[in-house]
This record gives structure tokens, sequence and C-alpha cells, in this order.
């Protein structure tokens, strides 16, 4: 479960790191006075809020960047934007560029005079069609999703948010279908360009949810120095990561404080195939998964077959706790990922992540090891399906 014209410019080719200057004027509709925002950051992962005041609908930003970044225009203070605010994103450049917007209506801007927003209209034109399609489930998922946040605020009991999940959960498959096709013109527009920030842009965010061979393939054909952006330095720490969770790879050996406080590693399951089910209490498609899960797990575990849950709640483990409970999976282990958020928002090291060491973006994802403690199979996010991992499981005990 989940996501041909020419470019119009030229393919985006970086000579150099130093920083170059860029200008963007611009003009707001329906506002004469205030301010507009711009939030964007460099190659080296510094991060810069701009500001600049309105007068008679007209503002100039002027500053410095070291290539092609991704930017956030906005007529509010991003420290006090609220999570539905009206804003844009923009693909600028050291070049000078123009900026036409409506307030109420920012996400509509045109930009011109950079060449990576010339290829992302390109690619917008690709996806229309689809987009078009997908916006009246979009509205109706937010629509649902803003009245499930207010009535958590509102402290609704269980079973009013419990029925308010599945009937987001139902739009949202709905909506996979249309997320599907949105990723293959993307893969497609990564293939036939990679030469193009938009490119490094998307392999970014699509990354997670691919094949290890098809992302290193499409890692390998960017130039140098679009590896060498901010985006690239991240999808390669991304690659890394994938490649660490894949078939081929030695599992990471981690030990954790299990569920019930008794200590777990990984090494303890030396000789078994283990199952890592990657997962959280909040997951709709995780959670609708474990009935056939525990179907699997009597099936095989007097074969030397184990299950270990990892679940992304290291924010409410009270939840955590509920989930497991509720779906009767306590007949195998569970652990926590060990996510330190103060540590991620920081951008620090967080080395008790498990999640990062298999390459974990997308939810369920499950990964299976071998008795030697070699990964032999990726189901979900960057794998297979769960029709592959069953095959692969009728296919190891079968011989048993």
């Amino acid at each position: 479960m989940k996501q041909i014209p020419m470019l119009i410019a030229a393919s985006l080719v970086i000579t150099g790191a130093q920083a170059q200057s860029f200008t963007l004027n611009g003009t707001v509709e329906g506002l004469s006075k205030g301010f507009a925002y711009l939030n964007y950051s460099n190659n080296k992962g510094d991060h810069k809020t701009d500001s600049a005041a309105i007068q008679n609908g007209r503002f100039t930003f002027t500053g410095q960047l070291d290539g092609p970044t991704v930017g956030h225009f906005s007529l509010e203070n991003p420290k006090f934007m609220s999570y539905d605010a009206d804003y844009a994103t923009l693909f600028i450049e050291p070049a000078k560029m123009s900026l036409t917007a409506k307030k109420g209506a920012l996400r509509n801007v045109k930009l011109t005079g950079s060449r990576p927003q010339n290829d992302m209209a390109v690619l917008e034109a690709r996806r229309k069609s689809v987009n078009d399609q997908l916006m009246p489930l979009s509205d109706e998922y937010n629509k649902l999703n803003n009245a499930y946040i207010e009535a958590r605020r509102a402290k609704k009991d269980s079973a009013t948010l419990a029925g308010m999940i599945h009937q987001l959960d139902e739009v949202k498959e709905k909506m996979d279908p249309y997320y599907e096709q949105i990723d293959a013109i993307d893969k497609k527009f990564i293939d036939e360009h990679p030469a193009s920030f938009v490119s490094v842009y998307l392999l970014r965010f699509r990354i997670g949810n691919m094949q290890l061979r098809e992302a290193e393939t499409a890692w390998k054909k960017m130039p140098p120095a679009l590896q060498q952006t901010g985006f690239g330095k991240e999808i390669k720490k991304e690659l890394d990561g994938l490649r660490g969770g894949s078939p081929g790879s030695v599992a990471h050996v981690f030990t954790k404080q299990d569920i019930n406080g008794q200590t777990l590693s990984l090494s303890d399951y030396k000789g078994k195939y283990v199952l890592i089910d990657f997962w959280a209490s909040w997951c709709g498609p995780c959670r609708k998964g474990n009935p056939h899960l525990k179907k699997l797990y009597a099936q095989y575990k007097d074969k030397g077959f184990e299950i270990i849950g990892i679940s992304d709640d290291d924010g409410k483990p009270e939840a955590w706790k509920k989930a497991v409970a509720q779906d009767g999976i306590g007949i195998w282990k569970h652990v926590l990922r060990g996510l330190d958020m103060k540590k991620r928002e920081k951008n620090e090291p967080n080395p008790e992540d498990i999640s990062d060491y298999y390459g974990i973006h997308s939810l369920p994802t499950k990964i299976l090891i071998g008795p030697d403690g070699m990964i032999v199979g990726r189901y979900g996010g960057g794998g297979e399906d769960d029709d592959a991992m069953d095959k692969k499981l009728a296919e190891v005990f079968g011989k048993m």
C-alpha cells in the first residue's frame, strides 16, 4: 500500500560550490503593505529565514546561494505558521527571478527566471490529469483529518476516535492508486532527466519506497555536482541505510528493553529465521496486516521462526502497549525503535534508532533475517510485497 514534452530549460549543471547572488522580485495581489517571508537552506544545510517589506504590493529578496535549492514563500512568519497555513514551495537558484502571487492562493504562485522551476512546471503538467482526480479525495481526507485533530483536542472517547481513523483509512485506500500513478510519473521523470535538480528533489523523497537496485541506478546517473547538493547528500545517506536493510547485507544487531522490561538482543536469535516487523500503533495498514502475521507465526514458529515487532511509538508507549494487547500480538517480542526526536530535530546522530540502520521510511516494512544473520528479504518500503514474503517463508520452511 502506499504513489513526453522536452524540458523547457536546459538541464541544470552546477559548476561550483561558491556562493552566488540571487534576486527575487515579487508582487502580491490583495496585499499592499506587510511582509513576505522566504526560508531556504544551502548545500551545507544552513537554514535561513528572510523577510522583505511589501510596499504597494511589491517586494524584493536578495541573498547568496551555492546552488539551486527549495524555498518556501509565505505571508506569515514561519515561526508562527499553523499546519494549514498558506504557502508556496519554490525552486530557486542563483539568478534574477520574478514572482507573482495572490493573497490566499499562494500555492498558485508563478515564478519565472528559475531553470529548476521550469522543470517542475513540466512535471506538474504530466501529473495534472491524475491530480485532478486526486484533489476531491485529498480535500475529503484533509477535512476528516482536521475533524480528527479537533476530536483529539476535545478528548473524545476511544471508540469515536477509532471510527474517525477508520474513515481516514478508507479515503486513504481510495487515494493510493492515484499516488501510485504519480509515483510512476515521477520515476519516469527522474530516469529521463538525471541532470535536473528537480530529479534530485524527487529522488530524495522517493528513495524510501524504491528497491535498492532501482535507487542505486538513479543515483549513479546523476552528475557528481548534483550528488553534492544538500538533497544529494541526504540521498546518499538514505541509500546507505537502504543498502544496510536489503538482502545480502548483514543485519544490524540491536539490544533493547522489550515491552515487558526484559533485555532483548537480535544476537539471541542466531540460528533462526527472524522477521522484523517495523510498525506503529497509529499505522492503519500495519495493524490491518496483524491477523496475517499471526497466521504465519502459528504456521512456522515450531520450525524456528520468530517475529520481533519494532514500533514507531517512542513518544507514546502507552498507545503501543494498548495496540499490542488489542491486536493480540503479544505472542511475539516487541521493542520501540529508539527514536529521539530532540536529536532528530537538531540533525544530530541517533545511534539508538533501529530504523536508521535498516533504511526504514514507510510503514509497514518487514525485514527477513536468516539463521546466519544475513538479510534474505525486504517487504514493504523499498522491497517486495507481502505475497513475495509468503512465498519466501513457504520456500524456506517447506524444505525443513
